[in-house]
């Protein structure tokens, strides 16, 4: 005998409890398991009425995971994908903005930890920050606060 398949609203629940998602997110991977007669809209309705899926909670806890290892940039086009309204995206927005600069700086300690040799590794560097997402404004003061300490310490 075939055990019961749980309801679209079980299944929401348990991915919820893992981490957020965004309401596009859940309802794609919803989806798939939906039946006939399934209303994957109302079980996210239901969802949002009883504050267990909030948009603004998921924008936040992407930004924290990945702002750690990656810059605005990358950032906001991953937030941009999850369909997530403007206004939601802009307050995350202004809270990146803050501490970019810091940002940087320790994802390139964390990878490279001292200034480039020659033109060549320097560009290297700059690249690496720039596929992560950092801004130029960004990468320039990693890399004057880099050849400012290699300056003071030698």
């Amino acid at each position: 005998m075939p055990a019961n398949k749980p309801s679209l609203k079980a299944r929401a629940l348990r991915y919820l409890s893992a981490r957020e998602h965004s309401r596009q997110e859940l309802a794609r991977k919803l989806a798939r398991h939906a039946q006939e007669g399934d209303d994957i809209n109302a079980v996210l309705d239901w969802l949002t009425a009883q504050k267990f899926l909030s948009e603004e909670r998921f924008a936040e806890s992407l930004a924290h995971r990945r702002a750690a290892r990656f810059g605005n940039a990358r950032v906001l086009y991953e937030l941009n994908s999850h369909g997530l309204d403007e206004s939601t995206v802009g307050a995350v927005k202004d809270e990146l903005l803050a501490d970019e600069d810091e940002r940087a700086w320790s994802v390139w300690q964390k990878k490279f930890g001292r200034p480039a040799d020659n033109a060549a590794d320097a560009a290297r560097q700059q690249r690496f920050l720039q596929q992560r997402g950092f801004s130029n404004t960004s990468i320039r003061a990693v890399m004057r606060r880099a050849a400012q300490q290699d300056l003071a310490a030698g």
